[in-house]
């Protein structure tokens, strides 16, 4: 089966005598309902019937041993072997862009669409390889110093999985249908639909561009050569464990790791315009005359010695010179898939206190001092830092694709001090009124409590076009020395957010047209408001007979009802902090959308259950 999308307009419903024309008043003529009613389509598409098969295989094998080696010395020791394969589909209908194939609609020009695997009109090809040596070894040592001291180490590499559909959309060509740009239908309901799905699968290497047109649809890309390669981790730790009396123990570690071959097709552009090629065509972005030819349309004058010169014949003279001196101007921005290019870095000191359970009372308290850095990597550093979800994830961001290996920043998910604390109590027998003690006894009492650093706030996007000149992506806004970041403490709860805004403009300056900043994506003094997370529960199981119980209990959340107040709007220090007619914040940098609120209030969940 095949979906597709009906679109109706108010045209349909206007008057003739007034299409096209301007109302005073801002008055409008017609009602797009009321052509839905009457079955009047003004456009619409049809999507071609699809039977995809993606998927990938896996396979392990482990060996695992302890020795030990004295009365104090044990030695586990163990390797792991992996073997993964890139996501296809089963019948190669998986496209890729190829940036060696000859696109017979952009007129020959390097650049098409090809498909996986050796059936007809595939590329007779893999489109990628999958690694063979993913071998990992384990080391863990523990030795006894004395009766209440014990030393821990550990050292192993892990493989993580290869990509598994990743948001992949498998293209199938849409056909589309409008009206003729007058206020008759496209066609009517009852009629069905005017044109015949485009047959799939389309192994067409020219099948983009349109033609006459710059296109490609949405998640073209270039499927890595090495996208059989999983990611890498190096993992390690070093730690001493102290008893301190039978129910009390102590125990502090270093923890860390590098990761590599982390996915992040972001990293890489193969369209992008890069400095050599400019050089080539003479052009300097140093040069203001130079940066108005790149972005000057092919067909007027202003493009000076490019004008009307195309790279091939068809190519659509609304487009900019920029765009007709990219590597494959028929196309815009194409990015790898699954290109492991990405990297991690973390480090951490954690510090655990366990009260073992007497009295009725079992408690823990964990403290983690930690930094994480990232290439890339976004996602796969909310896994290395044990992130749990807490706020909007971040996205990859680069300043230079051209210098990946100066790309190394904070990691979007880091939070350099993590405080956890979990208690249970279990409520004690009363010896001196049986039916109270009934009453009271065994119930569970727990709490969960949270504290950690703010996430970072993305330092704001330069407003310098380099973007419009190298297709490279958006810049970073130049912090500027002695400037202080906030112009509120985002923790202090001593304003008020609906009249204040808390980010200073001032503090950010855009690097010269055509420049990349020297800023990185994330500071470590740049951080959003502490989000604490609390929450408790009590419960208990009533033995009803031997095989019957039932169990009772409620679970709160936000414990203490905090309310918390959105982040503020940061992306574009240059946005003016307006304000409205009663003094209240309304917009721009620093601003701060009281309109909802970030979390929850204090909510309770009470559940009961009979167990036979």
């Amino acid at each position: 089966t095949s979906s597709g999308v009906f679109n109706f307009s108010a045209n349909s419903t206007s008057d003739s005598g007034l299409f096209g024309q301007t109302i005073p008043g801002g008055a409008t003529v017609g009602f797009p309902y009321a052509s839905f009613l009457l079955g009047a389509v003004d456009n619409g598409t049809i999507g071609s019937p699809t039977d995809q098969h993606l998927g990938e295989k896996s396979y392990a094998l482990f060996l695992q041993d302890t020795w030990k080696i004295t009365r104090k010395l044990t030695l586990d020791y163990g390797i792991r072997w992996d073997y993964q394969t890139y996501l296809r589909e089963g019948a190669g209908r998986m496209p890729s862009f190829s940036p060696t194939t000859a696109n017979p609609t952009a007129g020959g020009h390097l650049g098409a669409t090809i498909f996986d695997g050796y059936l007809p009109g595939r590329c007779q090809c893999n489109l990628a390889s999958n690694y063979p040596y993913a071998a990992g070894p384990r080391l863990g040592l523990a030795y006894q110093i004395n009766s209440k001291t014990v030393f821990r180490a550990g050292f192993g590499v892990v493989y993580a999985k290869t990509a598994a559909y990743d948001n992949l959309t498998i293209i199938g060509a849409d056909s589309q249908f409008s009206s003729t740009g007058s206020f008759l239908p496209s066609t009517y309901l009852n009629a069905g639909v005017p044109v015949t799905p485009k047959p799939w699968p389309n192994l067409d290497p020219g099948q983009f561009p349109l033609p006459g047109q710059v296109t490609a649809p949405s998640g073209f890309s270039n499927i890595d050569p090495n996208a059989g390669r999983p990611a890498r981790q190096y993992q390690w730790s070093i730690g001493f464990q102290r008893e301190i009396n039978k129910d009390l123990a102590v125990e502090a570690n270093y923890v860390g790791n590098r990761g590599v071959w982390w996915l992040a097709g972001t990293l890489v552009n193969y369209n992008a315009l890069t400095p050599q090629i400019l050089s080539q065509y003479g052009l300097d972005l140093n040069t203001p005359a130079d940066r108005t030819i790149l972005t000057s349309l092919v067909s007027s004058a202003a493009a000076g010695r490019f004008q009307n010169k195309i790279p091939y014949a068809g190519f659509p003279t609304n487009q900019t010179v920029a765009q007709s001196l990219r590597p494959f101007p028929q196309f815009g921005n194409i990015n790898g898939q699954y290109s492991p290019l990405g990297n991690t870095w973390y480090d951490s000191l954690q510090v655990k206190v366990t009260k073992r359970l007497s009295h009725g009372l079992d408690a823990s308290y964990n403290f983690v001092w930690q930094k994480n850095l990232t290439i890339g990597a976004e996602n796969e550093s909310a896994i290395v830092s044990g992130f749990g979800g807490v706020g909007t994830a971040p996205t990859t961001n680069t300043n230079d694709l051209f210098n990946r290996k100066n790309q190394k920043y904070l990691s979007g998910y880091d939070q350099p001090l993590v405080s956890q604390i979990t208690i249970s109590y279990i409520t004690p027998r009363w010896d001196k009124n049986k039916i109270a003690s009934w009453v009271m006894r065994d119930w569970t009492v727990g709490a969960f409590l949270n504290y950690r650093s703010g996430m970072p706030l993305r330092v704001p996007n330069a407003n310098s076009g380099l973007n419009n000149y190298l297709f490279q992506g958006t810049s970073f806004a130049n912090r500027v020395a002695g400037q202080p970041l906030f112009l509120q403490d985002l923790n202090c709860h001593c304003f008020d957010p609906k009249t204040t805004f808390v980010l200073n403009p001032a503090a950010w300056a855009d690097p010269l047209p055509g420049q990349f900043s020297s800023s990185t994506a994330y500071y470590g003094d740049y951080r959003q408001q502490r989000r604490p997370q609390e929450s408790a529960s009590v419960g208990r199981t009533f033995r009803i007979t031997e095989k019957v119980s039932f169990n009772v209990r409620a679970e709160f959340t936000n414990i203490f009802n905090r309310t918390e107040v959105n982040s503020p709007t940061a992306t574009n220090a240059a946005a003016p902090q307006l304000r409205s007619a009663s003094g209240a914040t309304a917009s721009g940098f620093g601003f701060i959308n009281t309109g909802s609120t970030y979390g929850l209030p204090r909510q309770g969940t009470i559940i009961a259950r009979i167990r036979f």
